[in-house]
């Protein structure tokens, strides 16, 4: 059963629509904080503000194993909570721990960056764009808060006790991914991760991991890597350089004939590297002058955790200025679409 503790969070959590207990109260008081003062972030270690790096860092960490410790009541709660509490009660933690699971990879993101650029950009939001209670205080936070249609999606009918930790793309994962300029090796691991096929996505991954990684997303479960999201602030720029730079050495290295032989499927992902990429019209560029690409393993069925996948990477390419975005889908590959389509 649960226990005293973790029944004394679940309260605290939901106290009064305007009163948080002190576990809410915590994470609010730290998100901001750390929202406030994220240009602290990134200094040199000899810098005269290092000690502010340090302290920005110290309730980093704080905020990360308060989110880590209500994604665990979450699992618990589903695990042993009685079926009619569990239905009465779900959707809401349901809610808080998808919020949490964005909140806590963008504060690990910011930790990454220097961002110059305002993080809350244009008019605040209509009261009605946000919902009540600790949800609505932690939307209000992110970037994209004011972008009320990205927060609001029914429950899963079966709930799920599995845990997830969202995280930016670290210094590691490229070293165990042969990460480098030009190279296709980090595209074949996280898609290998992910127990994907060379599918559209997978192969275009690559060109983000080279390019763009400091918008790159990885969702993890018990068993590892099992989605990912990935982005470029400047779409122009990016699908440039892809092709005039990124593009010919994956085609040096993978000629046209290097599937002859091999089975169907390895052929095809080849020969994909080969095909022009279908230009993107400019007023779709100026329009919405990011780009997008998210994908999960067929393993993730909870719909909240590819929504704070979303999230994440929205409110990181938000923060830094950006005003839309746009992804590529193959008319022919329904299992994007219908990702996508779930995500709304």
């Amino acid at each position: 059963p649960l226990t005293l503790e973790e029944v004394r969070m679940l309260v605290e959590l939901f106290y009064l629509p305007y009163h948080h207990g002190a576990l809410a109260q915590e994470l609010l008081e730290h998100f901001r904080w750390l929202r406030a003062n994220s240009l602290s972030v990134g200094v040199p270690a000899t810098a005269p503000d290092a000690c502010g790096g340090t302290r920005w860092r110290g309730r980093a960490q704080s905020f990360q194993l308060l989110c880590a410790r209500t994604c665990r009541l979450h699992s618990r709660f589903v695990s042993t909570a009685g079926r009619a509490l569990l239905y009465d009660l779900h959707p809401y933690l349901w809610d808080i721990r998808n919020m949490l699971l964005a909140a806590s990879a963008f504060v690990l993101w910011l930790g990454c960056q220097s961002i110059t650029a305002p993080i809350l950009l244009g008019r605040d939001a209509e009261p009605w764009a946000r919902r009540g209670g600790l949800f609505g205080e932690l939307q209000a936070l992110l970037p994209v808060g004011n972008s009320c249609d990205l927060f609001y999606h029914p429950p899963p009918l079966f709930p799920s006790s599995q845990l997830y930790l969202l995280r930016p793309l670290l210094p590691l994962d490229k070293v165990g991914a042969g990460f480098s300029q030009g190279s296709q090796r980090g595209g074949q691991w996280l898609q290998a991760q992910l127990s994907r096929g060379p599918t559209l996505p997978g192969r275009l991954l690559g060109s983000f991991l080279s390019l763009s990684p400091e918008y790159t997303f990885v969702l993890e479960d018990e068993g590892g890597p099992c989605g990912y999201a990935a982005g470029a602030l400047h779409a122009e720029g990016f699908l440039q350089q892809r092709d005039s730079s990124w593009l010919p050495a994956i085609r040096h290295k993978y000629p046209p004939d290097l599937g002859t032989g091999g089975p169907a499927l390895g052929q095809e992902a080849v020969l994909f590297f080969h095909a022009e990429p279908l230009a993107v019209p400019q007023p779709v560029l100026r329009r919405f002058p990011s780009l997008v690409q998210l994908g999960t393993a067929p393993r993730v069925l909870d719909v909240g955790a590819s929504r704070s996948l979303a999230l994440c990477l929205l409110s990181a390419l938000r923060a830094n200025g950006s005003r839309g975005v746009f992804c590529q889908v193959s008319d022919a590959d329904r299992q994007q679409l219908s990702f996508y389509s779930k995500l709304g």
